[in-house]
């Protein structure tokens, strides 16, 4: 398997660098030269950790983590919460709950970078080579990769998010990480600016080179296909399947498409948004507007530009870079993108879309608190109610729960007047140190800031 950037100018990579590489050099995202198909899907009654090898094992090719594949899986869900790893809840006859919060931060972002930061120490020890990982997160992506490298001796950890626009639970999940190699970076801006401070850094030969840059970011390809793995695991258990999914960087729904080209009988997906709802626009207008970010109770999708679309666009038009470089362009010269009609059709084929505001999050997560007794967090609950809008009725109907609802004890305890605890292991996490950096969102702070971590 090889991999090339959707902007069509970088070089063809193996899998193994192309996850060192993370962000192409001409800025484009790696994908897969071609998109493999697993003839008969893995049997999920073999477990989760098996099920994840089988379907990473077309994409990695025959480098270093190919040999070591069974046993990375085998160690990277051997500690998650639940026997199970991905539990599938049956709430009634036609609605399933997918819970991906039983990892160590309680965050779908585990699923990936628990995998994904071993998968990194096993190629650069096999290399002797040592990296600096830069990423920026809207809330889980930050915590879920420190969580996943902090402390390994051949990497560095630099990650940014929003000041103020994260939750105080996934903050102190970053700020209270006492490891040497670990830095979380207060930036003043929004997720979108941390974001093109990474996308900056990585695009610029001099610091890219200068300083090993690495990503753990849904813009490594690796991120996306380690997702992939619970969209088969969960139509192995339910059959075909409509799934809603929460969204604000569009990875998360990539990975089911991912699953669908592989084979996984995923018959519609649901791309669910909050009220910065870019990505439902386009499914159902085919615009795209460059608007403000709107802080929400959903602060990881608390996203305008969401960088995964563009691997998406990348395959709806043909696999053209020159194409995919000239829109984009025009998006930043212009502040929308516009799908043609052939695209947008070829699009609704698999997607759907819905987004909820702030009332509307919050009443869901009351309605369904009780009605079935459960606790679902705002991100879960805009998945929800695009399950309730969308979802077709003859299709086992799945919403993604992206996050533990303890993670936003405020927001859940409004709606429901019940306050989700955290985790036994997490339970002293409110009084732990916190440690923090402070930059504005400016490339030469950032460079200042690596440059001190790596000299």
């Amino acid at each position: 398997m090889r991999y090339r950037s959707t902007r069509g100018s970088a070089p063809e990579l193996g899998f193994d660098d192309t996850l060192l590489a993370g962000l192409a050099s001409d800025g484009g995202l790696y994908v897969p030269n071609a998109w493999p198909r697993i003839e008969p899907l893995p049997d999920v009654d073999s477990g989760y950790a098996a099920v994840a090898a089988s379907v990473i094992r077309p994409f990695v090719g025959d480098g270093v983590v190919a040999g070591a594949l069974d046993e990375l899986c085998s160690d990277a869900y051997g500690s998650f919460r639940h026997p199970d790893v991905a539990p599938i809840r049956k709430v009634s006859d036609n609605r399933h709950l997918l819970e991906l919060f039983w990892g160590p931060t309680l965050s779908f972002k585990d699923y990936a970078l628990q995998l994904v930061g071993r998968m990194f120490d096993t190629v650069l020890e096999a290399r002797s080579r040592r990296i600096l990982v830069l990423g920026a997160t809207s809330g889980d992506t930050g915590s879920a990769a420190i969580a996943a490298l902090a402390g390994l001796p051949s990497v560095d950890v630099v990650i940014l998010y929003p000041d103020d626009r994260v939750s105080e639970v996934q903050r102190r999940q970053m700020t209270t990480v006492s490891n040497d190699n670990v830095r979380a970076v207060a930036v003043a801006g929004t997720f979108d600016d941390c974001q093109d401070l990474v996308k900056a850094a990585f695009s610029t030969q001099e610091h890219r080179d200068g300083f090993n840059l690495a990503a753990v970011n849904s813009i490594n390809w690796a991120r996306v296909m380690c997702q992939a793995v619970y969209y088969v695991w969960t139509t192995g258990h339910v059959g075909p399947a409509s799934v809603a999914v929460p969204t604000g960087n569009f990875g998360n729904v990539l990975a089911a498409d991912v699953a669908r080209r592989m084979g996984a009988p995923i018959r519609q997906i649901i791309a669910a948004n909050n009220a910065n709802h870019g990505i439902a626009d386009i499914i159902d207008t085919g615009r795209l507007r460059l608007e403000g970010v709107i802080p929400t109770l959903a602060p990881a999708m608390d996203i305008q530009v969401a960088s995964n679309f563009e691997r998406y666009i990348y395959e709806m038009w043909d696999r053209d870079p020159t194409r995919v470089v000239s829109e984009l362009m025009s998006m930043r010269e212009t502040g929308s993108l516009v799908l043609d009609e052939l695209t947008l059709s070829r699009m609704r084929e698999h997607f759907s879309a819905s987004w909820s505001n702030d009332g509307e999050i919050e009443t869901t997560i009351a309605r369904v608190h009780g009605e079935t007794g459960l606790t679902i967090d705002p991100h879960t609950a805009t998945g929800w109610v695009a399950a309730d809008r969308h979802c077709r009725a003859d299709l086992a109907c799945v919403a993604v729960a992206t996050a533990h609802p303890a993670k936003f004890p405020d927001a859940v305890a409004a709606a429901t007047g019940v306050v989700p605890l955290l985790p036994e292991d997490l339970a002293d996490l409110m009084v732990r140190p916190e440690r923090t950096w402070r930059i504005d969102a400016d490339l030469d702070d950032l460079i200042d800031l690596l440059t001190e971590v790596t000299t």
